[in-house]
């Protein structure tokens, strides 16, 4: 379902239309009133970003000090829109020099709506690309005397560009050193039991790219993912080679990626974008590698003391360590003194949060520690309800380190000119919900 906008509002945030422009006849162009009125004038801004008055919807969202409104009359996807709110901020803030807010948007009236009529056709979204509009749009916004990012230059055969199959990359590209930095950057989301048997766990998984590199080059990645594996065979007709292999879900790929090479061969071929972009995203579900795990015990002496020992052990190697290790161990609201003995980093009470936060900066693989605390509470009249524990909950960064096993077999890269390409690697393992029950 497309968006079929009717009307986009540009709005201070007195609400004084900075610019508007209307896609459609099946609204009145009073409609800004109506939501001056409804909804800025009734301070209802931050309750839902989706209103519908007199039989029109609007969509908002505020960016800096302006307000981007979508007015609608039909059914719409709603998602649709705000992607491309996004999109078209992304792509005013390449023109402007890295801003967007009311100064910016006075001083670029004539090319915002050349933008306009660019980006969307009566009502329906169309191509947002910076790379690509900048080929025939080449007029150059007023910069912020704030941004120093220097003006991006156009890129002559517009023709081949907008028409061709690769939009999101230009020709003409030249480095002197060709690199590819590839991120294998995961987060761990667990439930653990207080006795350390797991009852939930998966992996979220991103590979990261930053490419600089010369011409049209087209790249070709392996990992090792077992249906990947098992194709690969099938084609040389030969047995896979010994080695962990891991099953991906729900597997998302950038758009420079060949679905059609993708479903024949299993094989992430793509000619990728200039600069930072994300290839694609995936979750493991199955055979997750642990990088921590945490055995707490916590003992009620009466109705004013606790005694708190945490042990916490690094299962990955010995070779590798983890950084910014913070565990929080939630205590009662009416925690008075605390006291504490660590083997290694520093421990404190935090009442705003009600936690003992223990930090270690540097944790090394197969090595454990421990905290034991002793809670002093306040004493009061009321009868002890029995309630729920909040979970112990663990942020920590390891590097090298993956929990889905996923390995890069090999990046290789292709270009007509042959020049030699220097790739890095890095893996990054993150705790995204990692809570162990008390």
């Amino acid at each position: 379902m497309p968006v079929s906008a009717s009307a986009i509002y540009f709005l201070n945030l007195r609400g004084d239309v900075l610019i508007n422009r209307l896609y459609r006849d099946d609204v009145g162009g009073n409609m800004v009133d109506a939501f001056r009125t409804h909804i800025m004038q009734t301070k209802e801004l931050g309750v839902c970003p989706v209103r519908q008055i007199g039989g029109c919807s609007f969509f908002y969202m505020k960016i800096s000090n302006v307000y981007i409104v979508i007015v609608v009359s039909t059914n719409a996807n709603v998602a649709c829109a705000f992607k491309f709110v996004v999109e078209a901020v992304a792509l005013f803030k390449s023109y402007f020099g890295g801003a967007f807010d009311e100064d910016a948007i006075r001083n670029n009236f004539v090319l915002i709506y050349e933008l306009l009529d660019e980006i969307m056709d009566f009502g329906y979204p169309q191509n947002l690309s910076p790379e690509i509009l900048k080929l025939y749009i080449t007029q150059e916004g007023v910069r912020s005397p704030f941004s120093s990012k220097a003006a991006d230059k156009a890129v002559p055969n517009a023709t081949l560009q907008v028409t061709g199959a690769v939009g999101w990359r230009r020709e003409g590209l030249v480095y002197k050193k060709n690199e590819v930095f590839l991120d294998i950057v995961e987060s761990v989301n667990l439930l653990m039991s207080s006795k350390g048997s797991v009852l939930r766990c998966d992996v979220t998984g991103k590979v990261l790219m930053k490419c600089f590199l010369s011409g049209m080059p087209d790249l070709k990645l392996g990992l090792n993912d077992k249906i990947g594996l098992e194709k690969e065979s099938q084609l040389k007709s030969r047995p896979t080679k010994s080695g962990k292999t891991i099953e991906l879900d729900d597997v998302t790929f950038h758009q420079c990626v060949n679905l059609t090479r993708f479903n024949a061969e299993k094989t992430v071929s793509f000619v990728p974008p200039d600069g930072e972009f994300e290839l694609m995203k995936y979750r493991i579900t199955e055979g997750v590698n642990l990088p921590f795990k945490v055995l707490p015990t916590i003992k009620e002496l009466g109705r004013t003391r606790m005694e708190v020992n945490v042990k916490v052990k690094s299962v990955f190697s010995a070779k590798m360590f983890a950084l910014g290790v913070v565990v929080k161990i939630p205590v009662p609201k009416q925690t008075a003194k605390t006291s504490f003995t660590v083997t290694s980093g520093k421990a404190k009470y935090n009442a705003s949060i009600d936690c003992l936060v223990w930090k270690i900066r540097k944790f090394p693989g197969q090595t454990e520690s421990t905290l034991s605390a002793e809670v002093e509470l306040i004493s009061t009249m009321t009868e002890k309800k029995a309630a729920t524990k909040p979970p112990i909950q663990m942020e920590f960064q390891v590097p090298m380190f993956t929990a889905s096993g996923l390995r890069v077999r090999f990046l290789k890269v292709w270009e007509k000119s042959g020049y030699n390409t220097v790739e890095w690697v890095r893996y990054i393992t993150k705790a995204g919900s990692y809570e162990i029950r008390c």
